[in-house]
């Protein structure tokens, strides 16, 4: 509850002494503030005893840094932010790592989340793939709405370019949730051939993602948006590779 109460409050000093205006600031603003629901969610998970609690939190906690700092930008002709955004980030930072900490070191939490069986056996690292893959949709989603903001305002490209491009990105994020929740739900069950799907489509992602913020947003953008849905596809490729190994 603190951390989710800190974020907003660290998202609005952000939002008062950022020099960047407009749709791209009220999206990125919208967004990191939604966060402080997921850190509710991560409570009723834990509550309940849910294994997918350290997944989600993991990927939680790291966009939750990502999308505080993305809104941390200095004013012209400085080089750094103003103090009270440094240290809004810097607090939002430490409770993340808190969290993490109390996610995966806890004691108490590692019992009350294995206290009981659950009634299909599904390794860990399927679950956190299957949990970082369903983070895919919104990760190209938020950047998809600034850049379509951007055509209104100082578009990086000629209409008769960026406009498909645009169309094509807002197609693509529900695309990838719409499949990358099925395929990632079948993991579930152990099936070799839905795991070298759910790969393909990381990699994708991976690749896609950083191409479309460079060509709409900038290398600014790639900072902002491209690196989090990259962290989120690597956790993705790193669980499946792992419950794999632990398989053999």
């Amino acid at each position: 509850m603190t951390t989710a109460v800190v974020t907003v409050a660290v998202d609005i000093v952000n939002l008062e002494y950022s020099a960047e205006a407009g749709f791209g600031l009220a999206v990125r603003t919208v967004w990191a503030i939604l966060r402080a629901l997921g850190f509710l969610f991560l409570m009723r998970e834990l509550r309940f005893g849910r294994l997918t609690a350290r997944p989600f939190g993991l990927i939680l906690t790291v966009t939750t840094v990502f999308a505080s700092a993305r809104l941390s930008q200095p004013r012209a002709g400085d080089l750094l932010p103003p103090w009270p955004v440094l240290a809004g980030l810097a607090v939002v930072t430490a409770l993340c790592v808190a969290v993490l900490w109390q996610l995966f070191r806890s004691p108490e939490i590692d019992a009350h989340l294995t206290r009981r069986a659950p009634r299909r056996p599904v390794p860990p690292w399927v679950l956190t793939a299957r949990v970082a893959a369903l983070s895919y949709s919104a990760l190209l989603f938020v950047p998809c709405l600034v850049a379509l903001g951007s055509l209104f305002d100082e578009p990086r490209r000629p209409p008769e370019t960026a406009v498909p491009l645009v169309v094509s990105w807002f197609v693509l994020s529900f695309a990838v949730g719409l499949v990358a929740g099925v395929i990632s739900f079948v993991t579930l069950f152990g099936h070799a051939w839905a795991r070298v799907l759910l790969a393909l489509i990381s990699i994708f992602v991976l690749i896609v993602q950083p191409v479309l913020c460079w060509l709409l947003l900038g290398a600014d953008g790639v900072l902002r948006d491209g690196v989090p849905l990259v962290l989120a596809a690597l956790l993705c490729l790193y669980g499946l590779t792992r419950s794999r190994s632990a398989r053999e």
